[in-house]
C-alpha cells in the first residue's frame, strides 16, 4: 500500500538529499546518500542517483512505499 505525503517547500527547490531527510524517510544524510547510491529513490517514476538532484513543485519522490509530492508553501 502506497502512503503519499505531500511536502511543501519554501523557495525554487530542495535538493534530493535533503528531502529525504526533512520528510523523515531517512535518518540520516549518510543514510540518504547510500539510499540515493543505490538506486532505491525514484523521481518522477525514474530510478535517481544524484543526491544533489534539485526537486521542484509538481516532482514526486518515491522510496519505499512512501510518495512524495512536492507542492510550494
Amino acid at each position: 500500500m502506497e502512503i503519499i505525503k505531500e511536502i511543501r517547500i519554501v523557495g525554487e527547490y530542495i535538493k534530493l538529499d535533503a528531502l529525504l531527510k526533512f520528510a523523515n524517510l531517512v535518518s540520516s544524510g549518510g543514510e540518504a546518500k547510500i539510499r540515493i547510491a543505490n538506486g532505491e529513490v525514484f523521481v518522477n517514476g525514474e530510478p535517481c542517483t544524484m543526491r544533489g538532484k534539485k526537486l521542484h513543485t509538481g516532482d514526486k519522490v518515491k522510496l519505499d512505499d512512501i510518495l512524495l509530492d512536492i507542492t510550494s508553501a
